[in-house]
């Protein structure tokens, strides 16, 4: 199987996620700039999860970029990843309705570090497809972003319990980490067609 599917489901399910995410939130009753104030705190737990969502689309593709067979192991690796990312928009509203309150802000991150724990799943099953010769194996070779993260989540996990905004805080530490997108892959990609 070519990778063309895979990537098609996936960009579609993640595309649906946003779509339930930006539906979940209601329209304030009101006309004044004040009648935002009682969703501002939806809304930013949306931009958050947004961001994410974003994150995960973009490396996504990247990695898929290097990707030349698909096997069944690899499907339900990325059905593992859709599904924690599928979760987001529950945890995106109970902790924005909540106006991040201590529990939802740990779910969040709970979410989160199983969504991270399910990409590395996909990029080793990935990895044992196309051998430790691929472009994807010599792209991968330095997994900091990807252990930090995880130390990151768990401690914010932990952190939620005293100090959730000190927790967010956190999650938006490994965003800013990962916004840019993962150059690794397009490095290898562009180095091997040179040669």
């Amino acid at each position: 199987m070519t990778r063309g599917r895979v990537e098609a489901f996936s960009d579609g399910v993640i595309a649906i996620i946003i779509t339930i995410m930006v539906l979940e939130m209601k329209v304030p009753h009101g006309t004044e700039m004040g009648a935002l104030r009682p969703v501002w705190p939806v809304f930013l737990s949306y931009i958050l999860s947004f961001i994410y969502l974003g994150i995960y689309w973009s490396n996504h593709h990247h990695l898929f970029q290097a990707v030349h067979h698909v096997s069944g192991w690899i499907l339900w690796a990325n059905l593992h990843l859709l599904f924690w990312l599928s979760l987001i928009p529950f945890v995106t509203g109970w902790m924005g309705e909540n106006h991040f309150a201590r529990a939802p802000v740990a779910l969040y991150g709970v979410v989160l570090l199983c969504a991270a724990i399910a990409y590395y799943i996909l990029t080793r099953a990935l990895l044992a497809r196309h051998g430790h010769d691929s472009p994807i194996a010599q792209a991968l070779r330095s997994e900091f972003k990807e252990r930090i993260s995880i130390v990151l989540y768990i401690a914010a996990i932990a952190l939620a319990a005293f100090n959730a905004r000190a927790a967010c805080a956190l999650y938006v530490v490994v965003a800013i980490l990962w916004l840019v997108p993962d150059r690794r892959i397009e490095k290898t990609l562009a180095e091997q067609s040179s040669e």
